[in-house]
Protein backbone atom coordinates (compact mmCIF):
# COMPACT_ATOMS: atom_id res chain seq x y z
CA UNK A 1 0.00 0.00 0.00
CA UNK A 2 1.46 3.56 -1.25
CA UNK A 3 1.86 6.14 2.00
CA UNK A 4 -1.39 7.87 2.86
CA UNK A 5 -1.57 11.74 3.78
CA UNK A 6 -4.74 12.16 6.14
CA UNK A 7 -5.76 15.68 6.22
CA UNK A 8 -5.48 17.17 9.75
CA UNK A 9 -8.39 18.54 10.56
CA UNK A 10 -8.21 18.24 14.26
CA UNK A 11 -4.63 20.92 14.01
CA UNK A 12 -6.81 22.83 11.25
CA UNK A 13 -9.61 23.58 14.07
CA UNK A 14 -6.71 24.47 16.59
CA UNK A 15 -5.06 27.21 14.21
CA UNK A 16 -8.30 28.35 13.46
CA UNK A 17 -9.29 29.66 17.06
CA UNK A 18 -5.29 30.27 17.63
CA UNK A 19 -5.71 32.58 14.47
CA UNK A 20 -9.44 34.17 15.91
CA UNK A 21 -7.92 34.73 19.34
CA UNK A 22 -3.89 36.22 18.31
CA UNK A 23 -2.52 33.16 19.93
CA UNK A 24 0.98 31.28 19.10
CA UNK A 25 1.15 27.84 18.56
CA UNK A 26 4.28 25.18 18.57
CA UNK A 27 4.57 23.69 15.71
CA UNK A 28 6.60 21.52 17.03
CA UNK A 29 4.39 19.95 19.06
CA UNK A 30 1.50 20.52 16.40
CA UNK A 31 3.90 18.50 13.84
CA UNK A 32 4.53 15.33 15.93
CA UNK A 33 0.74 15.05 16.23
CA UNK A 34 0.14 15.25 12.97
CA UNK A 35 2.97 12.74 11.45
CA UNK A 36 1.76 10.53 14.20
CA UNK A 37 -1.34 10.14 11.97
CA UNK A 38 0.71 9.12 9.20
CA UNK A 39 0.46 5.11 7.82
CA UNK A 40 3.00 3.81 7.65
CA UNK A 41 5.24 6.45 9.73
CA UNK A 42 7.86 8.45 8.01
CA UNK A 43 11.08 6.85 7.56
CA UNK A 44 14.42 8.60 9.05
CA UNK A 45 17.58 8.06 7.96
CA UNK A 46 20.60 9.28 9.36
CA UNK A 47 19.11 10.28 12.11
CA UNK A 48 22.46 11.12 13.83
CA UNK A 49 22.44 13.93 11.81
CA UNK A 50 19.74 15.79 13.11
CA UNK A 51 20.57 19.34 14.23
CA UNK A 52 20.17 19.13 17.82
CA UNK A 53 20.56 22.98 18.52
CA UNK A 54 21.20 25.90 16.55
CA UNK A 55 22.75 27.63 14.68
CA UNK A 56 21.48 25.65 11.79
CA UNK A 57 20.40 26.47 8.59
CA UNK A 58 18.26 23.32 7.63
CA UNK A 59 17.96 23.05 3.49
CA UNK A 60 15.26 20.46 1.42
CA UNK A 61 14.29 19.79 -2.14
CA UNK A 62 10.96 20.98 -2.44
CA UNK A 63 9.66 17.44 -3.37
CA UNK A 64 5.68 17.11 -4.46
CA UNK A 65 3.41 14.49 -5.74
CA UNK A 66 -0.57 13.63 -6.40
CA UNK A 67 -1.65 13.35 -2.67
CA UNK A 68 1.28 14.63 -0.92
CA UNK A 69 1.41 18.74 -0.14
CA UNK A 70 4.10 20.53 0.72
CA UNK A 71 3.39 20.87 3.86
CA UNK A 72 4.50 17.19 4.71
CA UNK A 73 7.79 18.20 4.42
CA UNK A 74 8.06 20.85 7.13
CA UNK A 75 6.25 19.23 9.74
CA UNK A 76 7.74 16.00 9.02
CA UNK A 77 10.86 17.89 9.69
CA UNK A 78 9.86 19.74 12.55
CA UNK A 79 8.34 16.41 14.34
CA UNK A 80 11.93 15.13 14.84
CA UNK A 81 14.04 18.18 15.19
CA UNK A 82 13.36 19.27 18.93
CA UNK A 83 13.91 22.47 18.79
CA UNK A 84 10.99 24.72 16.70
CA UNK A 85 12.24 25.88 13.36
CA UNK A 86 11.73 29.17 11.67
CA UNK A 87 10.44 28.36 8.53
CA UNK A 88 10.60 30.34 5.61
CA UNK A 89 7.23 29.74 3.69
CA UNK A 90 5.38 31.08 0.68
CA UNK A 91 3.22 34.53 1.02
CA UNK A 92 0.68 32.46 -1.60
CA UNK A 93 -0.39 30.08 -3.73
CA UNK A 94 0.09 30.76 -7.58
CA UNK A 95 -1.80 29.21 -10.41
CA UNK A 96 -1.03 28.37 -14.17
CA UNK A 97 -4.90 29.54 -15.04
CA UNK A 98 -6.67 32.93 -14.13
CA UNK A 99 -9.57 31.56 -12.38
CA UNK A 100 -7.63 30.67 -9.33
CA UNK A 101 -4.86 33.24 -9.80
CA UNK A 102 -8.02 35.64 -9.02
CA UNK A 103 -10.12 33.82 -6.88
CA UNK A 104 -7.77 31.26 -4.39
CA UNK A 105 -3.91 32.77 -4.40
CA UNK A 106 -5.13 36.57 -2.65
CA UNK A 107 -7.15 34.14 0.01
CA UNK A 108 -3.93 31.90 0.69
CA UNK A 109 -2.01 35.17 0.78
CA UNK A 110 -4.34 36.02 4.03
CA UNK A 111 -4.26 32.67 5.43
CA UNK A 112 -0.74 32.19 5.10
CA UNK A 113 0.16 35.48 6.31
CA UNK A 114 -1.92 35.17 9.57
CA UNK A 115 -0.36 31.46 9.67
CA UNK A 116 3.36 33.00 9.76
CA UNK A 117 2.07 35.08 12.42
CA UNK A 118 0.84 32.08 14.79
CA UNK A 119 3.86 29.87 14.18
CA UNK A 120 6.45 32.47 14.14
CA UNK A 121 7.70 32.32 10.19
CA UNK A 122 8.66 34.32 7.21
CA UNK A 123 6.61 35.10 4.47
CA UNK A 124 8.65 34.90 1.41
CA UNK A 125 6.85 36.14 -2.10
CA UNK A 126 6.18 33.01 -4.19
CA UNK A 127 8.47 31.87 -7.00
CA UNK A 128 9.37 32.38 -9.67
CA UNK A 129 10.12 36.00 -8.94
CA UNK A 130 8.09 39.00 -10.24
CA UNK A 131 8.69 42.48 -11.01
CA UNK A 132 6.21 43.80 -8.38
CA UNK A 133 7.24 41.57 -5.43
CA UNK A 134 10.77 42.80 -5.67
CA UNK A 135 10.15 45.26 -2.39
CA UNK A 136 8.18 42.74 -0.57
CA UNK A 137 11.18 39.94 -1.03
CA UNK A 138 13.79 42.38 0.24
CA UNK A 139 11.70 43.45 3.40
CA UNK A 140 11.07 39.43 4.51
CA UNK A 141 14.78 38.87 3.82
CA UNK A 142 15.78 41.44 5.83
CA UNK A 143 13.42 40.14 9.03
CA UNK A 144 14.89 36.89 8.38
CA UNK A 145 18.28 38.15 8.82
CA UNK A 146 17.19 40.07 11.67
CA UNK A 147 15.20 37.23 13.43
CA UNK A 148 18.89 35.21 12.79
CA UNK A 149 21.02 37.79 14.16
CA UNK A 150 18.00 38.23 17.36
CA UNK A 151 17.75 34.94 18.45
CA UNK A 152 19.89 32.86 20.10
CA UNK A 153 21.19 29.31 18.24
CA UNK A 154 18.59 30.17 16.37
CA UNK A 155 17.09 26.77 13.34
CA UNK A 156 15.84 28.29 9.96
CA UNK A 157 14.24 26.28 7.60
CA UNK A 158 13.88 26.87 3.48
CA UNK A 159 13.55 25.08 0.33
CA UNK A 160 15.51 26.97 -1.79
CA UNK A 161 13.95 25.26 -5.05
CA UNK A 162 10.68 27.82 -3.48
CA UNK A 163 8.20 26.03 -5.56
CA UNK A 164 6.66 22.63 -6.63
CA UNK A 165 9.05 21.28 -9.68
CA UNK A 166 7.57 21.25 -13.29
CA UNK A 167 7.14 17.73 -13.42
CA UNK A 168 5.22 16.08 -10.57
CA UNK A 169 7.46 13.09 -8.49
CA UNK A 170 10.16 14.46 -9.42
CA UNK A 171 12.85 13.74 -7.66
CA UNK A 172 15.70 15.60 -9.07
CA UNK A 173 16.11 18.97 -7.65
CA UNK A 174 15.64 21.83 -9.75
CA UNK A 175 18.24 24.93 -9.65
CA UNK A 176 16.93 27.57 -7.51
CA UNK A 177 15.39 30.96 -8.72
CA UNK A 178 18.01 33.58 -8.46
CA UNK A 179 18.54 34.90 -5.23
CA UNK A 180 18.41 31.82 -3.05
CA UNK A 181 22.12 31.13 -2.82
CA UNK A 182 23.10 34.50 -1.44
CA UNK A 183 20.09 34.32 1.12
CA UNK A 184 21.58 31.25 2.44
CA UNK A 185 24.81 32.90 1.88
CA UNK A 186 24.10 35.86 3.92
CA UNK A 187 22.79 33.18 6.58
CA UNK A 188 26.09 31.48 6.78
CA UNK A 189 28.08 34.08 7.20
CA UNK A 190 25.84 34.07 10.33
CA UNK A 191 27.84 30.93 11.45
CA UNK A 192 24.74 28.88 10.36
CA UNK A 193 26.02 25.83 9.71
CA UNK A 194 23.92 23.88 6.86
CA UNK A 195 22.20 20.67 7.16
CA UNK A 196 20.90 18.91 4.08
CA UNK A 197 17.72 16.86 4.01
CA UNK A 198 16.37 14.47 1.20
CA UNK A 199 12.81 13.96 1.31
CA UNK A 200 11.36 11.42 -1.42
CA UNK A 201 8.51 8.63 -1.31
CA UNK A 202 9.53 4.81 -1.92
CA UNK A 203 6.50 2.60 -3.25
CA UNK A 204 6.02 2.48 1.00
CA UNK A 205 6.93 5.11 3.10
CA UNK A 206 7.39 8.79 2.98
CA UNK A 207 11.77 9.55 3.90
CA UNK A 208 13.55 11.63 4.83
CA UNK A 209 16.91 11.18 4.38
CA UNK A 210 19.49 13.49 6.86
CA UNK A 211 23.22 14.40 5.78
CA UNK A 212 26.09 15.78 7.17
CA UNK A 213 26.10 19.65 8.18
CA UNK A 214 28.56 21.32 6.30
CA UNK A 215 29.88 25.64 5.78
CA UNK A 216 30.39 27.17 2.73
CA UNK A 217 33.75 28.08 1.21
CA UNK A 218 33.11 29.57 -1.89
CA UNK A 219 36.00 30.60 -4.54
CA UNK A 220 37.39 33.84 -3.88
CA UNK A 221 36.53 36.98 -6.37
CA UNK A 222 33.00 35.77 -7.71
CA UNK A 223 30.33 38.62 -8.94
CA UNK A 224 27.37 38.17 -6.80
CA UNK A 225 25.48 37.00 -9.29
CA UNK A 226 28.39 34.19 -9.37
CA UNK A 227 28.42 34.14 -5.88
CA UNK A 228 24.42 33.50 -6.09
CA UNK A 229 24.92 30.65 -8.59
CA UNK A 230 27.84 28.72 -6.82
CA UNK A 231 25.83 28.39 -3.60
CA UNK A 232 23.05 27.66 -5.06
CA UNK A 233 24.51 24.72 -6.85
CA UNK A 234 26.31 23.49 -4.18
CA UNK A 235 23.47 23.76 -1.64
CA UNK A 236 21.31 21.51 -4.54
CA UNK A 237 23.79 19.08 -4.69
CA UNK A 238 24.42 18.20 -1.49
CA UNK A 239 20.49 17.54 -1.26
CA UNK A 240 20.89 15.12 -4.18
CA UNK A 241 23.03 12.95 -2.80
CA UNK A 242 20.77 12.28 -0.22
CA UNK A 243 18.11 11.20 -2.92
CA UNK A 244 17.54 7.95 -4.85
CA UNK A 245 19.48 6.95 -7.66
Amino acid sequence: MPPRYPFPWFIAFRLARALLHQEKRSFHQDARRLTSLLSPPILIINDANIPISGPAVITMNHFFKPGFRAWWLTLGISAVVTAEIHWVITSAWTYPDKLRTNLVTPLTSKILKHIARVYNFTCMPPMPPRPENTQERATSVRRLIAQARKTSDPIIGIAPEGRDPITEGEYSPTIPPPGAGRLIYYLARLDLKIFPVGAYETDRQFCLNFGPPYRLDPPPGLSKSELDRWVSQFVMERITQLLPE
